[in-house]
């Protein structure tokens, strides 16, 4: 900690680098050929007019509110083999209309995007498999829920009502205006995730064909339950959407990643990985512009679409009831 002093010296102060938990300044003082270097702690910020909110320095840090789930990990045969204990950090968008919109911090990291050559039921559009550097970013807990939608935008397309069902019969264009409207209201970045980005958060550092492990089931997301993946058993076929939530999570504390509905990602449709980007970006150079990537699968696909690496093309103006989207939540500068 420090103090100026009162008195009649002038100092000019330079940003010289921020991170997380620290910010360095740089600064020159009005006499000649001195030059001081110092450190403030994030929390003085405001000392100079310049350290934002409360929750723009939270958002800056991955900080916020904490909660807490559970991780659930089956075999192939879909068995419960491990259940353990899981925290994450999400910060509270207030929307109108009593609404609210919870996203999670999502660290950054590196992964592996892609299927392997030898997983189940891969599609060649999976591949290559390649590192991908994601910068941390926050993500929406659940999909974009029907009271979020009304709230921002006045209008609620789905076919399956209920305020906690995820909105439905969502173009890609309505998903990009979604989140121009809500970053208008209020003052941040919100976008659609890049494939990368939606990939690295579903995995939530797994590298199995689901966040769960080696299969799924229909007591863990809602699909096709009457169809099997590996050595996976049937269950129940809802035909239907569910409340976001109804599922467990992963260990970043995502709900309904797996199945539910369709999300929207920004990048442009390409027929393999050759080319991708290496830094989370979404691709949007070359390939054809009307076809956008849909990840998660729904409830109406089988379980090998609802894969953590399966990836899918749809014309940017189509919708359907098993459609729908999430967002993400640019971090401050």
């Amino acid at each position: 900690a420090f103090a100026f002093l009162p008195g009649n010296l002038h100092a000019q102060i330079h940003i010289d680098q921020l991170l997380p938990n620290q910010c360095h300044y740089q600064g020159k003082a009005c006499a000649p050929g001195t030059k001081i270097r110092f450190s403030i702690h994030a929390a003085a910020l405001d000392i100079f007019g310049i350290g934002g909110s409360d929750q723009s320095r939270r958002i800056n840090r991955g900080q916020g509110q904490k909660f807490h789930f559970e991780i659930i990990t089956v075999d192939r045969t879909g068995k419960v083999i491990n259940r353990r204990k899981g925290s994450g950090r999400q910060e509270v968008e207030n929307l109108p209309q009593g609404a609210t919109l919870e996203m999670v911090y999502i660290p950054g990291g590196t992964f592996t995007m892609g299927s392997p050559e030898s997983e189940e039921s891969r599609y060649d559009n999976e591949g290559p498999q390649h590192e991908v550097q994601v910068p941390s970013f926050y993500f929406g807990k659940y999909p974009v829920t029907q009271a979020q939608y009304e709230a921002i935008t006045g209008k609620n397309p789905s076919h399956f009502k209920g305020e906690k069902r995820p909105v439905e019969c969502i173009t890609w264009q309505n998903a990009v205006e979604f989140c121009q409207k809500l970053s208008e209201k209020t003052g941040k970045t919100y976008r659609l995730p890049s494939e990368a980005e939606w990939e690295y958060a579903c995995r939530a550092g797994t590298t199995t064909p689901f966040y769960f492990g080696e299969t799924v089931t229909p007591e863990l997301a809602n699909y096709e339950g009457k169809y099997t993946y590996a050595s996976g058993p049937q269950g129940l076929d809802r035909e239907q959407t569910t409340e976001v939530g109804s599922f467990p999570p992963n260990a970043f504390g995502l709900y309904d990643m797996h199945g539910l509905v369709w999300e929207w990602c920004q990048d442009v449709w390409h027929e393999d990985y050759n080319g991708a980007p290496t830094d989370g970006s979404a691709w949007e150079s070359d390939g054809d512009r009307s076809y956008r990537v849909q990840r998660g699968g729904s409830w109406v696909n089988y379980p090998r679409l609802c894969r953590c690496a399966n990836r899918y093309w749809v014309v940017a103006g189509y919708w359907g009831s098993f459609r729908g989207f999430r967002v993400v939540l640019v971090p401050g500068l």
